[in-house]
């Protein structure tokens, strides 16, 4: 399709409105300190969660290492964009990869700017990148700076990972039998796949 023809995937005034990676981060431990977490629906399962995930978070935030060659494709980036990223404190996939997200952007040099929205605020953005018809989060998606137009979208985790979830969930896995195994995964990938993926997309851009 040609870019011109395409719509805004979100208005200048909407972008505006979502957090910095910073904000999005003191929103949840703001809300963590009065016992909840973000998004419509509060519960104490939701809210153990998102306390695994602030951890999760500062862990990454700490250790995440970017491949030279994901380095180097960002590096060489010409044209800016902005990746706006759905997404929730208590979703635990988020926790495991807004991090490498945010790591990717830094190296960019002002190329890449990132946006945080909470889905459940955002529906309406949220219903045009189901994954096989649900509100899958994390969802990054890549916008022309200039147009705010789609370039591409990733999310709402690795391919790998998505197919081990979607084997589990069909040999009958509870919740929390595959969210255990789901970042067990996540703890013995170091973040690679996630890094090969967007390497592959920068490299595209």
């Amino acid at each position: 399709m040609n870019l011109a023809a395409q719509p805004p995937v979100i208005s200048p005034e909407r972008l505006a409105t979502a957090y910095s990676y910073a904000a999005y981060r003191q929103v949840i431990d703001e809300l963590m300190a009065a016992g909840k977490t973000t998004g419509e629906t509060q519960s104490e399962d939701l809210t153990a969660y998102a306390r695994l995930n602030i951890q999760r978070m500062e862990r990454l935030d700490k250790k995440v290492e970017l491949t030279p060659e994901l380095q180097e494709a960002v590096g060489k980036l010409t044209r800016n964009y902005e990746w706006v990223i759905l997404t929730e404190g208590w979703c635990g996939d988020a926790a495991q990869l807004v991090p490498v997200l945010e790591k990717i952007a830094a190296a960019s040099h002002g190329r890449l700017r990132t946006h945080y929205l909470l889905r459940d605020e955002n529906l309406e953005l949220m219903d045009r990148y189901l994954t096989n018809g649900s509100r899958s989060i994390p969802k990054l998606l890549i916008l022309h700076a200039d147009t705010l137009t789609e370039a591409t979208h990733w999310g709402p985790r690795p391919n790998q990972a998505q197919n081990l979830l979607l084997e589990l969930k069909a040999a009958g896995a509870t919740h929390e039998e595959y969210a255990e195994k789901i970042h067990g995964w996540y703890a013995k990938d170091k973040t690679l796949s996630t890094q090969q993926e967007l390497l592959q997309i920068v490299r595209a851009l």
